[in-house]
């Protein structure tokens, strides 16, 4: 085996709905997206998927929180630890189940490694207008 530093790189990370693992460690992802539009807010989804690839070398410990407009944490993983193999590469897969959005604005998805901020990505809530609003580009 070599012996070198740890290092990881973050090839993707990916929010969606929900994610299945497949025949042949294949992975299904459904509902991608990197915004969030409602009717109405507060709202609670019911679920959501944080799908991160890593490739380099070395053992990590990672975790994802999750930040409202005011910076405050209204969710966080458990810490896991994984392994990136010579060569290789790791998937970590995080739910937040039931996860409560209060008000529109820029939240944040922050990924941790070992401890330190190592990404932050922002993720857009708003409102969107119900059907009975607009019609036609005119406003009833």
């Amino acid at each position: 085996m070599i012996n070198r530093e740890q290092e990881a790189e973050m090839l993707y990370q990916i929010t969606c709905d929900d994610v299945r693992l497949e025949v042949g460690n294949k992975l299904s992802l459904m509902g991608i997206f990197q915004e969030i539009y409602v009717q109405r807010l507060p709202v609670v989804l019911p679920k959501l998927a944080v799908v991160t690839q890593w490739t380099g070398y070395g053992r990590f410990t990672s975790e994802i929180r999750i930040l409202s407009p005011k910076h405050e944490i209204i969710a966080a993983s458990a810490k896991a630890e994984f392994e990136i193999p010579e060569d290789g590469y790791a998937n970590n897969i995080n739910f937040f189940m039931n996860l409560h959005l209060e008000r529109p604005g820029r939240y944040l998805v922050q990924t941790l490694l070992d401890g330190e901020l190592f990404y932050e990505r922002p993720l857009i809530v708003g409102t969107m207008p119900g059907p009975a609003t607009e019609v036609e580009g005119r406003i009833n």
